[in-house]
This record gives C-alpha cells, sequence and structure tokens, in this order.
C-alpha cells in the first residue's frame, strides 16, 4: 500500500469518526435530517437542545407534502435544531409510547423533554413560527 493510499484511509477514517460525534452530540451542523427508531430514539433525543422529530410514514401522502419543507427548515435552521425522522410503520414502539394516531405528528423536544406538537401537514411559516417559540 502506497503512503498516498494510507493518508486516504486515514481521511476516511477521520471524517466517519468526526461524523458520529456530531451525531452523538445532536449536532447536525450541516442541516440533515438524522434517522430515528426504537433502538437511539432516547438517545438522540435526550440531547441537550431543540430536536424536531417527524413522525412519518412511506404510504402517506400529507407526510410527503411536508417531508420537503421540514428539511429545508432543518438546512435553515441549522447548528439551533436536528431534525430527526422516524417511519411509524418500522418503529411502532416509540409511535406507541407517544400515542402517534395520526400523521404526519411533529413533535418538539426540547434538552430531551417534548414541549410542544403539531399534528397535519402544516404550511412552512407556521412550522417555523413552532421552531421559534421553542427555541427560546
Amino acid at each position: 500500500m502506497t503512503d498516498e493510499e494510507l493518508e486516504n484511509i486515514r481521511k476516511n477514517m477521520y471524517n466517519r469518526i468526526l461524523n458520529a460525534e456530531k451525531l452523538e452530540k445532536g449536532n447536525n451542523m450541516d442541516g440533515k435530517s438524522v434517522e430515528l427508531n426504537d433502538g437511539n430514539f432516547d438517545q438522540m433525543v435526550s440531547k441537550p437542545g431543540l430536536m424536531v422529530v417527524d413522525f412519518w410514514a412511506e404510504w402517506c401522502a400529507p407526510c410527503r407534502f411536508v417531508s420537503p419543507v421540514l428539511d429545508e427548515l432543518a438546512k435553515e435552521y441549522a447548528g439551533k435544531m436536528v431534525l430527526g425522522k422516524l417511519n411509524v410503520d418500522l418503529n411502532p414502539q416509540v409511535s406507541a409510547r407517544f400515542m402517534i394516531r395520526s400523521i404526519p405528528t411533529i413533535m418538539f423536544f426540547k434538552d430531551g423533554k417534548p414541549v410542544d406538537t403539531v399534528i397535519g401537514a402544516l404550511p412552512k411559516p407556521m412550522i417555523e413560527t413552532k421552531i421559534k417559540k421553542n427555541l427560546n
């Protein structure tokens, strides 16, 4: 193996470790969403700061409407909030614990505690108002 190949491997490993640490700390600085599931939900939501969780399903048309809005807001508020997405069909434990009966349901967690909820595919300004309110 050449020195150049070894250096590329080292850089790739460093970037993977750095990205894993950001996710563990809940610091999603690039504005991309975090995939949540029954196994990682409590760990991810318990991080300091604001996490907005989108409870959705693949077959849900309103979920497909609100998803790009949430992605856009995640980019606009990168470093201030983290967007998590949880597929209710694949993760029944968390969905049942929070009594998710209608989707999309968007829950706001601050420092690990649920502080707000909206149900339905709301327009961007209404969701943004909730984000601003819960950032303070």
